[in-house]
């Protein structure tokens, strides 16, 4: 698999389709009022570095990068399609952002993600990458619905 990852494409219908995806995914698998993956209007504010992983023509996944503070950033929004799952597609985007991350001066990672089982394949990818649990950053509540994670870019 070649694979492009390339920064921007909030404006095509397959990326944004992908997105709603990811959404939806996101709120039937957490409570109501824990799912705080953002939409299409929520990439597009200052801050906010948004990629999108080809294989050709065929879009795999997405992810964003969030400036939290000059030296931290959370990774937000990564999905990856269906049919791309276990391919690696989302290994490439962490490694993405975490250079990315690294290239924009950020110390430090973190990331917010789901309990269910949904997310347990996102978790292990988080896990394998160096991300360990931390407590809650940002403007983010402990709850049962979510989980930190973050990692040190030193």
């Amino acid at each position: 698999m070649t694979l492009r990852i390339a920064e921007g494409g909030l404006d095509d219908a397959r990326v944004q389709a992908l997105l709603g995806v990811h959404l939806a995914a996101a709120r039937a698998n957490t409570a109501a009022g824990f799912a705080f993956a953002l939409d299409v209007s929520g990439l597009r504010v200052p801050g906010i570095w948004f990629f999108a992983a080809w294989e050709g023509e065929e879009l795999r996944g997405v992810a964003a990068l969030k400036r939290l503070a000059p030296e931290h950033g959370e990774v937000k929004s990564m999905h990856t399609a269906a049919a791309a799952r276990r391919r690696g597609v989302g290994a490439a985007l962490l490694r993405h952002i975490v250079a990315e991350a690294r290239a924009a001066g950020m110390r430090r990672l973190s990331l917010e993600t789901g309990t269910s089982a949904h997310f347990a394949a996102a978790v292990a990818m988080y896990v394998m990458h160096g991300f360990v649990p931390c407590g809650p950053f940002a403007d983010y509540v402990a709850s049962p619905e979510n989980r930190f994670f973050t990692l040190a870019l030193e």
